[in-house]
């Protein structure tokens, strides 16, 4: 492995969890939108993430020439999805503009499919891993000072 793979696997996990919590920010941010462009209320979206390197893979600890392969080196974002599994909630309000005119349902409003409360998790969970690849970098940064300190002697 090389001396920076530390830190470039690390930065693909700060780049994904960088953009997973600027989708969580968008989100609960369209909490109250019943009108998109798209018709209808907004749709929550959600980030999934792969491997670098979809394909599983084996290091043996008798051939150098593995070592360094590439593979599996990181995160990388695979889509941003749309949630059209969850439901959206009805909400009684009658004066609301988009506000259902007929039928059985007359008087509700269909509003977003987000929960803030899950939201909220989500986004801490996204920082704690934000953080945590900081912390790799940070450790690695610390390592290779060293080395190169023990190096100079």
């Amino acid at each position: 492995m090389g001396i920076f793979s530390s830190i470039g696997i690390a930065a693909t996990g700060m780049s994904a969890q960088r953009l997973r919590s600027d989708v969580i920010a968008d989100n609960m941010a369209n909490a109250s939108t019943t009108r998109t462009a798209e018709g209808g209320p907004f749709r929550r979206s959600r980030v999934i993430m792969r491997p670098r390197v979809e394909s599983p893979y084996w290091r043996s600890p008798f051939l150098p020439d593995t070592l360094d392969n590439g593979a599996g080196k990181g995160v990388r974002v695979a889509e941003v999805q749309k949630d059209y599994a969850t439901e959206n909630r009805l909400v009684y309000d009658p004066t609301h503009p988009d506000a259902i005119r007929t039928g059985p349902r007359q008087g509700y409003v269909e509003m977003p499919n987000v929960d803030i409360v899950t939201e909220m998790t989500d986004m801490i969970s996204a920082s704690r891993a934000y953080e945590a690849n900081a912390s790799i970098i940070e450790g690695s940064k610390a390592m290779f000072q060293r080395a190169l300190e023990i190096g100079g002697r």
